[in-house]
C-alpha cells in the first residue's frame, strides 16, 4: 500500500503549481511538456494520470498478499521497461509521448529494481 501510495501522491502532485515547476507549459502528452515535478522529472497531464492510475491499481491490489506481490513484481517489470524504452527513443521525438527526460528514465531503473526487490523480500514466506 506504501508504494501505492507513493505513486497517488506523485500524480496529486503533478497538478500543483509550485511543486511543479512551468506548470503554465504543461501539455496533455508529448515531449514538448516543459513542466517538470520538483524542477527535475519531466511531466504532463498524461504522465500524471499513469502515476495516479497505478497507485489506484496497488490499493486495489493490496488487498491480498498475492496481489500485493503482483503489483510489486508486474509494476516493478513494468518500469524496468519503461527504462529501457527511455534509453532507447530520442527524448526530442514523438516516441517521447508520456513523456520522459534522463532523471525519469534513472528514476524508473530505480523503481523497477525497488518493486521487484520490495516483492521478493516481502514475498518469502508469504501465504498466497
Amino acid at each position: 500500500m506504501f508504494v501505492a501510495l507513493v505513486f497517488l501522491l506523485v500524480g496529486l502532485l503533478g497538478f500543483v503549481p509550485g511543486i511543479t515547476s512551468d506548470f503554465d507549459s504543461m501539455t496533455f502528452a508529448g515531449h514538448h511538456s516543459s513542466a517538470e515535478l520538483f524542477g527535475i522529472f519531466e511531466v504532463s497531464v498524461l504522465h500524471n494520470i499513469v502515476h495516479l492510475l497505478f497507485g489506484i491499481a496497488g490499493f486495489l491490489l493490496a488487498r491480498s498478499v498475492r496481489g500485493s506481490l503482483m503489483f510489486l513484481f508486474v509494476g516493478g517489470a513494468i518500469y524496468l521497461v519503461l527504462w529501457l524504452y527511455g534509453l532507447l527513443i530520442d527524448l526530442d521525438s514523438a516516441a517521447n509521448f508520456v513523456p520522459v527526460n534522463n532523471a525519469d528514465n534513472w528514476l524508473h531503473l530505480v523503481l523497477g529494481v525497488g518493486m521487484i526487490g520490495l516483492g521478493a523480500i516481502f514475498g518469502r514466506g508469504a501465504k498466497r
